[in-house]
């Protein structure tokens, strides 16, 4: 498991990054629609393969001292919604807000308005704990924004099969553009590159 892991950082997310790199770095003017899209496909890969080969490792690691860690990604990338991607992707951290900040805070449990608010606070703090940067404040509540129309205004779940399509679509879409704002030095640049992947 830690060989499969370092194989995910290493081969992987290592080679692609070179990739995400020399595409992000160029001018935005020049830049393609086409090339923009290949450019944050592949940083959505590199992200996960470095992550989720870290996570491996730390697994592999742990069976080696006798320890079972929990799974820290679940195949997030086909998750039908925003609220199953986040089920998917980073478990431990998503857990963690919710038992110590979004429960304490009464969860669903509490009118509308409230319920709203703490959504607020918990993407906001997610955002906050990436790094103390108005792009990962951004992507945060980038979150926030899409969580609320999915569970107060869209509610895929209670779709027919066709729009339950186009959501899971949009999800991945919407992921991606968030993607593009987490690996954006300031927030003017992350929206200029996602100018250029609407062409």
């Amino acid at each position: 498991r830690f060989i499969y892991g370092l194989g995910q950082k290493v081969i992987l997310a290592n080679t692609i990054a070179q990739c995400v790199d020399t595409i992000y770095s160029l001018d935005y003017f020049s830049l393609t629609g086409s090339l923009a899209w290949i450019g944050t496909i592949l940083y959505a890969l590199q992200i996960y393969y470095d992550f989720s080969g870290y996570s491996d490792m730390a697994i592999g690691l742990g069976k080696i001292f006798g320890f079972e860690f929990e799974e820290n990604f679940n195949y997030p990338y086909i998750a039908k919604s925003v609220t199953e991607f986040w089920r998917r992707w980073h478990i431990s951290l998503g857990q963690w807000f919710r038992d110590y900040v979004y429960i304490p805070l009464g969860g669903s449990q509490v009118p509308i308005l409230r319920h709203v608010l703490n959504l607020f606070v918990v993407w906001f703090l997610t955002g906050l704990w990436h790094g103390a940067s108005w792009s990962f404040v951004a992507w945060g509540l980038g979150y926030f924004v899409l969580l609320f129309i999915e569970k107060f205004i869209v509610k895929p779940s209670k779709r027919n099969c066709v729009l339950k399509a186009f959501w899971q679509l949009l999800t991945l879409i919407s992921v991606n553009f968030g993607w593009v704002i987490f690996n954006s030095v300031g927030i003017s640049m992350g929206l200029k590159y996602c100018f250029g992947m609407l062409g």
